[in-house]
């Protein structure tokens, strides 16, 4: 009589697990339903500039008129909210969800920073990670829009995971790398990613590509040039261009303003917008 018990408890357990899960599938086709591309920004490597990427693309679509939303999917370091000054801003509940934090040209971006204190780490393991994903997806009131850009962590793994698996039906990926050879090679393992995992490349970003002297105009070429425009040839993807290093876009960085608004001439801004007009473009074909 006790196996039978506890094996009906189980039985039942299970069953409200799988209807819990079939509900929460049901608000993910919903929520995304009403957003007409999906894009996620990914690198194999940190400290290549992945975020503020994702940022300026973001930002350039805005100024389009786009109705356009960033998702900051880094759990253990999320920086969207600082690079578009919006670090100490709280999120709004309603019955019928959360509602993003309104950004420069009407962004919506959502965070764990927004449910956090700024100081505080997120010491969170796999599963809560893959929770908190898919919770930003389901339960936040993104309302219509035309892009959603998702800011993915480095590397290959729980995060990347999480919302390959649950936007199956992802436009592309944006990858970022620098022009090391260090940095293509482990970025490359980026790209097999998102390969396996059936999402559509759009192309590589080689950021950091060079200095640009100022003054005199002079390119120094500080770590190296070429090794995105190479790893992309080898693994048989789109180059989308190379990113200059300009030193405004650290000052604009740290006053929380996206760079291609406050330095429209500048090399940088230039270069990242020929990279926003490939992104269009492969877009425009799907």
């Amino acid at each position: 009589m006790i196996f039978m018990a506890s094996y009906e408890k189980n039985v039942a357990q299970l069953k409200t697990y799988k209807e819990q899960q079939a509900q929460e599938n049901r608000e993910l086709k919903e929520r995304m339903g009403k957003i007409k591309h999906k894009i996620a920004v990914i690198s194999g490597k940190g400290g290549v500039g992945k975020s503020t990427v994702t940022v300026n693309l973001a930002t350039a679509f805005a100024q389009q008129g786009k109705q356009v939303g960033i998702l900051d999917a880094d759990i253990h370091g999320p920086s969207v909210p600082k690079l578009l000054g919006l670090a100490g801003k709280q999120v709004k509940a309603s019955p019928v969800g959360a509602f993003p934090i309104q950004g420069p040209l009407g962004l919506k971006v959502m965070s764990i920073d927004f449910f956090i204190n700024e100081a505080s780490p997120t010491i969170w393991r796999g599963p809560l990670k893959m929770r908190a994903i898919k919770q930003f997806l389901t339960e936040v009131v993104w309302a219509e829009l035309d892009y959603l850009f998702i800011d993915l962590p480095p590397g290959t793994g729980d995060e990347p995971l999480s919302v390959a698996q649950l936007l199956p039906e992802m436009d592309g990926v944006v990858i970022v790398t620098m022009p090391t050879q260090l940095s293509s090679s482990i970025v490359k393992k980026a790209v097999l990613f998102a390969e396996q995992l059936k999402m559509p490349t759009i192309g590589v970003v080689e950021n950091m590509s060079g200095f640009i002297c100022p003054y005199c105009g002079k390119k120094t070429e500080i770590f190296g040039s070429g090794g995105g425009e190479k790893m992309a040839k080898e693994v048989g993807v789109p180059f989308l261009g190379s990113i200059p290093i300009d030193p405004e876009v650290g000052l604009d960085t740290d006053k929380g303003i996206p760079f291609i608004l406050s330095n429209k001439e500048s090399a940088a801004t230039k270069a990242f917008m020929g990279v926003v007009t490939k992104v269009q473009e492969f877009i425009s074909k799907k």
